[in-house]
């Protein structure tokens, strides 16, 4: 009988969940829509039903130790979702105790926030094998952060430390996801990639871009990036101007911790040099001489479909 835990992933369009063995090897996925309705109560079922019936097709007879999940706004003390500004739920969602009241005969079900989950499997599997000090930085839909101090994921008083993402960049700049303007994440998401890729074709006419027919909905970082690859102008000035407010944040990151290394995970990231060279120039560019070319910035090791897990 193999012992497993169960690993879900809480997104704005999808949850994902996955079964994981005690190597950290995913044996099994599935998943469900997540929901605009808004009714925790529906949804909570739904996912229930999802994890029993993943469980029992998995082609072999398994103990389930416990549930982790990773959410937006997820505070792992108090196991609730708070005012998560992507989903539909709305306020404090006791998420860990309606879980529980489905799944009674667990003893570990636990929450954390999305790039908190993503550190502690970096930690555990991946690159920061054996680092005591890091940070992890998730580029997505927005930019999430896990800090890693000592040895210990860093929750703050209240849960909801490494915050990085919301970094002050630009004063009084671009409207952030949370409301507030100039955040590092207004800049250095997949959305804010896109933003920039449509600043820049306004400044410059540029109609000849292989990114000028794209509509704002339709454009996304992998186009991006497949155009930069084409030698596009645009697509290429996006990756340096995101690297370089990327870098910008780094610095500010290392000023604070002072960290061993520092992991970028999430889809932009998968463009390679085109990322991670003017991340690093930047970042070089904003230390402290005392810091200059001590701190890595490395690619996650995590598979990126299976990182929730």
């Amino acid at each position: 009988m193999k012992k497993v835990s169960v690993g879900v992933d809480i997104g704005g369009t999808n949850t994902a969940i996955g079964i994981v063995d005690e190597a950290g090897k995913v044996i099994a996925k599935g998943g469900i829509e997540t929901p605009s309705h808004g009714d925790i109560e529906k949804y909570m079922d739904d996912l229930t039903a999802a994890i029993r019936n993943l469980v029992s097709s998995a082609g072999e007879i398994l103990t389930v130790l416990g549930i982790g999940v990773g959410a937006p706004n997820g505070n792992y003390y108090n196991g609730t979702i708070e005012y998560a500004p992507n989903l539909s739920f709305q306020g404090i969602i006791p998420f860990v105790e309606l879980l529980k009241k489905r799944f009674p005969e667990l003893d570990i079900i636990a929450l954390t926030n999305d790039a908190n989950a993503a550190t502690i499997g970096e930690m555990i599997y991946g690159g920061a094998k054996g680092m005591k000090n890091f940070v992890m930085y998730t580029l997505g839909t927005g930019v999430g952060s896990g800090i890693v101090v000592n040895g210990d994921l860093v929750y703050g008083h209240d849960g909801f430390a490494g915050e990085c993402g919301h970094t002050t960049l630009i004063p009084d700049g671009r409207t952030c996801g949370c409301g507030a303007k100039g955040h590092l994440e207004a800049y250095c998401s997949a959305p804010g990639m896109k933003r920039t890729a449509f600043e820049l074709m306004a400044r410059y006419n540029a109609t000849d871009s292989l990114l000028a027919n794209k509509s704002f909905n339709e454009l996304d970082s992998k186009m991006i990036f497949d155009a930069a690859e084409a030698g596009d102008k645009i697509a290429l000035e996006v990756f340096e101007i995101t690297g370089k407010y990327l870098g910008q944040g780094l610095a500010d990151t290392v000023h604070h911790l002072s960290p061993e290394a520092i992991f970028l995970f999430g889809g932009p990231t998968a463009a390679g040099d085109y990322i991670f060279k003017p991340t690093k120039e930047s970042m070089e560019a904003h230390l402290l001489p005392i810091f200059t070319d001590k701190i890595k910035i490395l690619p996650s090791e995590l598979d990126s479909g299976d990182a929730a897990s």
